[in-house]
C-alpha cells in the first residue's frame, strides 16, 4: 500500500505501520488521520495479517502532537467534529481490532501522539521515549480519547497530574505507573515487538481476538464480567478450543486455524 504519510509493510504475518513526517516530528494532521484510517481497515480486513505495529518514522518522535497549524481557525463545532471523526476513524478503530496492535514508541509521544499509543493494545518504549498530555499549554484538552485512556492506564491521580501540568514523563516513569509495558534499547525497539507478537501469533486467534474484547469492556461494572463469560462461553464452540486441550493433554504444540 502506498501512503503520502506513512509507511507500510508487512512482515511475518505483521503490518507495520510507520508514521513518515519526520520534519514535522510525525505530527498528526488531516492527512495522516485518513490514512492511518485506512491502514488500519487493511489490518481489519487482510487475512494475511495477524497482528501491527504502530510507530514514528526517525529516532527523535512516535509522533509529537497534532499539526496546530490546523487548529487556528476552528470554532467549537468543528473542533468537536474533528475529535469525534479523530476517535470513530482510528482510536476507537485501533482499540477495538480483534488482531493485536502495538505501539512501538521511539520518541516524543506527545499530545496526540500520547493518545495514539494508549489506543493500542499496549505499548513498548525505548529509553528515549518521552509521555505526555500538554494540550493544556494551547488552551485545550485531549480530544482523541487522551482524558479517558490516561485514567484507564496510570490511574486518576496521576492522569489528572499528567493532563493539568501538561508535564513530559520519561519511558522509565511511565512504565512504573502502568503506562508503557517495557523499555527497551532504541536499537532493539522494533525487533523486541516483532519478537512477542511472534509469540502472540502462536495463541488461538479467536481466543485473542475476545481478549481483546472483554478487556475493553471493563468500565468498573458487571457489563465486564458478563462480556467475558459470554466470550468464554463462546470459545468451546470453536475448533481452536478442541485443538487447543487435546495438545495440552497430549503434550504437545496446538495448531491453531481461527476456527
Amino acid at each position: 500500500m502506498q501512503f503520502e504519510t506513512l509507511l507500510f509493510a508487512i512482515e511475518n504475518g505483521t503490518a507495520i505501520i510507520t508514521i513518515n513526517r519526520p520534519d514535522k516530528l510525525n505530527a498528526l494532521n488531516a492527512t495522516v488521520i485518513s490514512e492511518l484510517s485506512t491502514a488500519i481497515d487493511a489490518v481489519y480486513q487482510n487475512t494475511a495479517i495477524q497482528s501491527a505495529i504502530i510507530t514514528g518514522s526517525g529516532a527523535k518522535s512516535f509522533v509529537a502532537g497534532a499539526d496546530i497549524s490546523e487548529f487556528i481557525q476552528l470554532n467549537a463545532p468543528e473542533g468537536e467534529a474533528l475529535a469525534r471523526k479523530g476517535q470513530t476513524a482510528v482510536f476507537d478503530k485501533i482499540a477495538a481490532c480483534s488482531k493485536p496492535i502495538v505501539a512501538a514508541v521511539n520518541g516524543f509521544a506527545l499530545g496526540g501522539g500520547c493518545e495514539l499509543a494508549m489506543a493500542c493494545h499496549f505499548i513498548i518504549a525505548a529509553s528515549t521515549a518521552k509521555f505526555g498530555q500538554p494540550e493544556v499549554n494551547l488552551g485545550l484538552i485531549p480530544g482523541y480519547g487522551g482524558t479517558q485512556r490516561l485514567v484507564q492506564a496510570i490511574g486518576k491521580g496521576r492522569a489528572m497530574q499528567l493532563l493539568m501540568t501538561g508535564e513530559m514523563i520519561s519511558a522509565e516513569q511511565a512504565a512504573a505507573w502502568g503506562l508503557a509495558n517495557k523499555v527497551v534499547a532504541p536499537e532493539t525497539l522494533l525487533d523486541e515487538v516483532k519478537q512477542m507478537l511472534q509469540i502472540i501469533h502462536t495463541k488461538a486467534p479467536l481466543a485473542i481476538a475476545k481478549v481483546i474484547a472483554c478487556a475493553n469492556a471493563f468500565d468498573h461494572t458487571a457489563k465486564g464480567f458478563e462480556t467475558e463469560i459470554t466470550a468464554f462461553g463462546a470459545c468451546f464452540a470453536t475448533a481452536d478450543k478442541v485443538e487447543g486441550t487435546t495438545a495440552f493433554l497430549e503434550k504437545r504444540k496446538p495448531v491453531f486455524t481461527g476456527k
